[in-house]
């Protein structure tokens, strides 16, 4: 997706941060993710199966630091083929595959997985949508596999901020609460072992330092700074995450399927 093609009236929140330049899409950053791959205990040659893949990175990096083998889907064929290309630069083609599909059909994807990894999906979800896809993960994983996942989390007026986010996000953000998540997965057979909530930082400047790294962190403040319709959905989505500074959060977790 580029300026070019974007309609950033209209366009996911997520989309228009990634045109920005934003690599990392995490409501908790980088050391959320540290700690879900901490409890994951990944052992070399185990497979796994990632959920909206974007261009690949974050499949990459897991495949490069622990020898594992990982499968992504993305619905997107332009970052399907960026991905890939990814893929190649990094010379990683017999240990990561990139498939074109949907996150609510995973029954073309061959083989159950040791793990099944969704970050900043199921939040943009509604009720029945996040049902489906924790039903097909479940379906997805070997006995015994583990679901890990890096969600919004809304400590309360969960009504209130779906409303709003989903003004700003241009999508059907609905984050859950602590209890709702867990419920959630423990109806899609999914038993929750571990779980960690904490403030969400996806636009805090100082945590976006420690996740992008200074170069690319002072090239997406200057496209926010010198492109006007990115800098008006970026400014439009911070206020809301100002406003609920004290209800929103992130959640992650570790699920193990149940047979």
């Amino acid at each position: 997706m580029t300026n070019a093609t974007l309609n950033f009236q209209k366009a996911p929140g997520h989309q228009v941060l990634a045109v920005a330049g934003k690599k990392y899409l995490r409501p908790g950053g980088r050391l959320a993710t540290e700690q879900l791959f901490e409890w994951a205990n990944f052992q070399p040659g185990e497979t796994v199966l990632e959920l909206a893949s974007s261009f690949g990175y974050s499949a990459i990096n897991i495949a490069k630091r622990y020898n594992v083998k990982v499968v992504g889907v993305e619905k997107n064929p332009e970052s399907v083929a960026r991905a890939r290309a990814n893929i190649h630069a990094a010379g990683l083609e017999n240990q990561v595959e990139i498939m074109e599909g949907d996150i609510f059909h995973l029954e073309p994807i061959p083989g159950k997985f040791d793990y099944v990894l969704a970050e900043a999906i199921l939040t943009m979800q509604s009720p029945l949508g996040k049902a489906k896809i924790l039903a097909g993960i479940h379906n997805k994983l070997k006995p015994g596999g583990k679901f890990l996942c890096h969600e919004l989390l809304a400590h309360d007026k969960e009504e209130e901020i779906h409303s709003e986010l989903a003004e700003v996000i241009r999508v059907n953000s609905t984050p859950l609460s602590e209890p709702n998540w867990i419920a959630a997965c423990a109806t899609a057979g999914l038993q929750v072992q571990k779980h960690q909530t904490g403030p969400m930082m996806l636009l805090n400047w100082r945590r976006m330092f420690q996740d992008e790294g200074v170069a690319n962190t002072i090239r997406i403040l200057w496209n926010i700074l010198t492109q006007e319709p990115i800098r008006k959905r970026v400014l439009a989505m911070r206020r809301v995450f100002h406003k609920y500074r004290h209800e929103l959060g992130y959640i992650i977790l570790c699920a193990v399927s149940r047979e």
